[in-house]
């Protein structure tokens, strides 16, 4: 295998925008979980997956991120309109891996600190090329992280609207989609409520 067969092609990228309106409007991106904002924590789950790039998307409070938070290495992209949902910041991400080289995004959520690093070398791993769909799942239901290849990411665009990311595209396409089960090694609940709050360590 070439190292591009095995993942050197992919990039990470992180959706690290939403602002938090159940949590009172404090942004995600820097909620703290083991000691550092939960944006660290994503970003370095992406970096131990094996992607050597990492693409982060902000927006809510994002200057506030950029001096809270430590992302040596990373790329920040800012979503101006972050508050129309995580579409457009699936849009932006993808938009500023154009031309990088990059054969595949693989897309993590901030939001998800039950999904660890073998859960996304795991997505990664069945990375084939640039026409690649693959999804982990969670007892046979899909969910996070998704690897896009580049072949996808015009549909996956035209596709993404307000809190709709690439989850009609892959549905369209599901024969196409590799699903990779992770339910061994990952627990894909979100950070939205108050109540959430507890999952965090």
């Amino acid at each position: 295998m070439t190292e591009k067969t095995e993942g050197g092609a992919v990039a990470g990228l992180l959706l690290a925008a939403g602002g938090g309106r159940r949590l009172g409007g404090r942004p995600k991106a820097l909620l703290t979980h083991r000691g550092r904002p939960l944006v660290e924590h994503a970003a370095g789950v992406l970096r131990a997956a094996g992607c050597a790039r990492v693409h982060v998307v902000l927006g809510a409070h994002a200057d506030a991120v950029r001096d809270q938070a430590e992302l040596p290495g990373c790329v920040l992209v800012e979503n101006p309109k972050w508050e129309q949902g995580m579409g457009g910041s699936l849009l932006a991400g993808l938009d500023s891996l154009a031309g990088t080289g990059a054969g595949a995004a693989l897309v993590l959520l901030v939001d998800q600190p039950g999904i660890g690093a073998e859960a996304v070398a795991r997505v990664r791993a069945a990375y084939r090329d640039e026409s690649s769909l693959v999804s982990a799942a969670y007892e046979g239901v899909r969910g996070h992280p998704v690897l896009l290849g580049a072949a996808h990411w015009a549909g996956v665009a035209g596709a993404a609207s307000g809190d709709r990311g690439a989850r009609g595209y892959l549905r369209e396409r599901e024969s196409a989609v590799t699903l990779i089960e992770c339910g061994d090694v990952a627990r894909p609940y979100d950070i939205d409520t108050e109540a959430d709050l507890g999952h965090l360590e």
